[in-house]
């Protein structure tokens, strides 16, 4: 495994992270406990280092409860980051709405967010801490300036943040002394290249976290269909490769990439992820998977690089087919 610095934290990373979204239990597929610790123990036990959660990564925080569980004992091995201002269940009044994402960065609730996810991670401090999304009704600033407050206090070691824009990641590094961002990268979502934010990270020195390298899944070219909605099965609302718009198109630029692995002896989704990887400043790939053995096949991505000739030709198949 391969390790960068996550920006001007002077925290080393793994080249290929693991996103623990999929442990939430509700989004992409059932998933036990027991099986989302397991894959955190391979990740370890490979050389992956980072551990990315959200207490919005399932209804009850079973995400970051299953990182705190596999983590007891091994807390010295691994970098955590998680997140705050997302809410998957909200009180309003005598009424609750279970399953709705409630975006809120008001300074007293990310507080109170900050101590539940330290004991449910069950730790003293948090490696990596990240605004989760940007907050049009309280504002960025007051949680800005409370990720600086804690990184001072030693409850976190850095501030990120994640789905800013270029002008609202430049006030963030002012107000929040940030190091990093995760945009939403792959071969099918480009848009934090084209808008600038990448670039501008890059150009910071802030540590680039990509989300999304399989595109949910696609990306790994296993897929006949697109998976059928349930009550948890609901990728396809936020990846749209997985609708009829989109499916036709992207399974051709897939049929390129089988070609890339072939010739080399890899996988799909090593060609995916080693694609985020050699994209300008991105310091790691995050890579979501519920199986041991699958994660260990991605994680080999960080073993090879693709050539400036197989990159223009994954180029010039995107630019064709989509």
């Amino acid at each position: 495994m391969k390790y960068r610095k996550f920006g001007n934290s002077g925290i080393d990373i793994s080249v290929v992270g693991l996103g623990t979204w999929p442990l939430g239990n509700d989004f992409f597929g059932e998933v036990e406990e027991r099986a989302g610790i397991a894959v955190i123990h391979k990740a370890l036990d490979i050389g992956i280092n980072l551990i990315d959660t959200s207490p919005a990564y399932g209804q009850a925080y079973e995400a970051e409860i299953a990182v705190g569980k596999a983590l007891k004992g091994r807390r010295d091995k691994a970098v955590i980051s998680t997140k705050c201002g997302v809410h998957r269940v909200v009180g309003v009044g005598n009424y609750a709405i279970p399953g709705e994402y409630i975006r809120s960065l008001s300074p007293a609730v990310v507080s109170a967010e900050l101590e539940n996810s330290l004991k449910r991670l069950e730790t003293d401090y948090i490696d990596i801490y990240f605004i989760h999304w940007p907050d049009l009704n309280f504002g960025n600033d007051g949680a800005l300036e409370l990720l600086a407050k804690w990184k001072k206090e030693g409850k976190i070691r850095a501030g990120a943040v994640s789905n800013f824009n270029t002008e609202q990641i430049k006030n963030a590094i002012t107000k929040g002394e940030i190091s990093g961002i995760q945009p939403y990268l792959n071969i099918f979502a480009q848009s934090s290249i084209a808008d600038g934010v990448i670039p501008l990270a890059a150009e910071k020195n802030l540590g680039i976290m990509t989300y999304g390298s399989l595109g949910g899944g696609i990306l790994t070219g296993a897929f006949k269909e697109p998976p059928k909605t349930t009550d948890k099965e609901l990728r396809s609302f936020f990846y749209d490769s997985f609708t009829e718009a989109k499916w036709a198109k992207c399974n051709k630029v897939i049929d390129t990439l089988r070609e890339i692995a072939g010739a080399r002896g890899v996988s799909v989704a090593e060609v995916s992820i080693n694609w985020v990887l050699a994209q300008k400043g991105v310091t790691t790939a995050l890579i979501g998977t519920t199986k041991p053995d699958n994660l260990a096949k991605n994680a080999a991505a960080a073993d090879w690089e693709l050539t400036a000739g197989e990159l223009e030709k994954i180029s010039a198949s995107y630019k064709k087919n989509m």
